[in-house]
Order: C-alpha cells, then structure tokens, then sequence
C-alpha cells in the first residue's frame, strides 16, 4: 500500500508541474520575440544646410531705464500710483507736501512786484516813459536794474519756482512704475531713490562673444533669446558692438529684442545667432550615442543596425553635423538610413524593425 502511495503523489506533483514549465517556457520565448522585434526610428542622410549656433548668456534691460528721485525732502502727501501701474509722460506720479515752498514763491514773486515799482520810480523821475523800455538807453536801464534789485528778486523767483516744481514728481516718459517703496504721508530724504520708472515695450541684451567669432556677427544681424524661465524664444537684432576686445579676450555685444509680453527687466537669458553652413550630413542629436569614448550612429540595412563610429563637425541645440571616423574604418554617404531613436540598447548587427 505504500508503494501505491508514493506512486500517486509522484503522479500528482509530476502533473502539477508540467503545465507551470509549459508557462515559463512561453514567457521566455515571448521576452525575446520582443527583445529581437527593436522598433526603431530612421531617417535617410541627405546633404542639407546645418544651423550653427553661437551661443552665449545675457541680461535684459529695458531700453528707457530710469531711478527717480526728489531734490528735496518733506511728507509724502499725494500717491496715484503703485509698483506695475503703466504712467504717460508728464503725469503726475507723486507730490510731496508744499506749504514752504508755496510761502517762498509767494514772497518772491511779492518781493519782484517791489522791485518793479521801484524801477518805475526811478526810470520816471528821470524824465523816461516806463511803458517801452526799448526807448530807454541801456546803460540808464541797467543802472535802474541793479540799484532796485530787480535782477536779484528774478532769480529768487525762479530759485523759488524751481523749489516748488520739485515737489512734484512727473513721468519723463511713458512706463511702467517699479520698485517703489513709500506709502502716503511717509517723509522722503532728498536725493533717494523712489521709484523706478521702467519702458519695458523694447529692451536691450547684453552679451559677450570670443573675438574669434566676430566674423559670424553683424549690426543687424537676427539673433533670437530664451528666458532662463521660459522656454519662448523671442526675436531680436545685433544693435551694437563694442570695438574692443577685452583681457579675456571677449568682445560685448548688444541687441534689441521688443517684448512679447512676458519678458521683464533684469532676466537671464540665453543667446542664439545663428549661421547657415551647406551641404553637411545632420541628424538629430538622439541618433548619436557615446560607446567607449567614442561618437556612434547606428546605419539601418535590411533589418540590420550596424555600428558606425563617426566625428561631430558642428552642433546646435538639437543637431549634429556629422561625418565618418575613417580612422576608425567607418564609412558614411548621402543616402545611407540613419537609426534615431530607439538605439539605446542596441549592438552591433541587433535585429531592428522600422516603427
């Protein structure tokens, strides 16, 4: 009876595991139908033009850039406006208070009338009509200026005008307001900077290029930035170049970009100027990959990717002109089918289909 036992377990666990085998063996099978299938991405080399990039970093700043300030200190009595608050030429922006100079303008204006008079009085007890000075010899009007003080009451009415007008602070031109810092009825010291009065419809960028790039640029010449935080180019034109190479051998060079809304002053910004070279092999950057130490491509034939060493001539952002590494016994032509993507893990001679 134990023989029978032992027999029928044996006929159990046997039959329990065929069908497990059966189930490893399609898993297997299946994982290297997929491994070998290698879907990739071509694309056939044709001589065409290669964008080369000079690329360098920059800092925007508005082209009308101004700190504001007043000549004179007192409370802060009147604030129209806020930090982003677009402003017009001549509009009032703040007024401090004026009760000083309001007293001094009037007494110099007072001051003037009575010199005035005084001249008139003295022109006319020497027998001379005060209704056209023109009529009066020079040397009698002069003499009647100065012993009447009429010359010293104009200037402390203009001192005095000119006190009382920089109480008040105007827009110099169109723009946008930024950092200002006081509230009403807060006392401002002369001289400090109160706000900052930005034009921010067109800016200027400043960036360095190596003196042996000046041959790739030109007053004109389309340029095109990136914001560090946005991933917009804008467009723009090489305004400026200073000519003199510093001691680190860089040249600074400025253009002009106009805003499309979402630049502002002081961002970082990256710079691209570009210059077409012909008749060059380009692919994409993700078709080459970097195998012990040196550039590889992958060149499709009938279902075969064969490794290709090969040199990068030029790049930009996203491209690379390429041509053969001979040293390497490697050949390259016009018409070849270049693997793109999917060739991470690919070897040499690796089975591939086209996506």
């Amino acid at each position: 009876m134990k023989i029978k036992h032992l027999i029928f377990v044996i006929l159990i666990l046997a039959a329990g595991c065929k069908p497990k085998q059966k189930i490893d063996e399609e898993a297997i099978a299946k994982q290297a139908h997929l491994v070998e299938r290698n879907p990739v991405d071509v694309m056939v080399l044709q001589p065409t033009i290669f964008k080369k990039e000079l690329v360098s970093n920059g800092k925007l700043e508005a082209l009308k850039h101004s700190s504001l300030k007043f000549r004179t200190g007192a409370e802060l009595e009147y604030l129209p406006v806020k930090n982003g608050d677009w402003v017009k030429k001549g509009q009032v922006i703040a007024r401090l208070a004026q009760f000083g100079q309001k007293q001094q303008l009037e007494k110099a204006r007072l001051q003037k009338q009575k010199a005035e008079v005084e001249m008139k009085d003295f022109l006319m007890m020497r027998g001379y009509k005060t209704n056209n000075y023109d009529e009066i010899p020079d040397e009698i009007l002069n003499t009647a200026k100065i012993r009447t003080g009429i010359l010293d009451a104009e200037s402390q009415l203009l001192t005095a005008e000119y006190e009382y007008k920089a109480t008040t602070m105007y827009a110099p031109f169109d723009g946008k307001i930024a950092n200002l810092k006081y509230t009403a009825y807060e006392m401002v010291s002369p001289g400090e900077d109160f706000c900052t009065l930005i034009n921010d419809k067109f800016f200027n960028v400043e960036f360095s290029v190596m003196e042996t790039e000046l041959m790739e640029i030109e007053l004109g010449k389309e340029i095109k930035i990136i914001p560090f935080s946005l991933d917009e180019p804008v467009n723009g034109k090489i305004s400026e170049i200073n000519p003199m190479v510093e001691e680190n051998g860089l040249v600074k060079v400025k253009a002009r970009v106009e805003n499309t809304g979402s630049l502002m002053d002081g961002m970082n910004v990256k710079v691209l100027i570009e210059n077409q070279v012909s008749d060059k092999l380009v692919v994409p950057k993700s078709a080459v990959l970097l195998r012990q130490n040196q550039e590889v491509l992958f060149v499709y034939k009938s279902g075969i990717a064969f490794w290709t060493y090969v040199n990068i001539d030029l790049e930009n952002s996203d491209s690379y002109a390429v041509t053969a590494n001979t040293e390497r016994g490697a050949t390259l032509e016009p018409g070849d089918t270049v693997i793109i993507s999917g060739n991470l893990n690919l070897a040499h001679e690796s089975k591939v289909e086209i996506k």
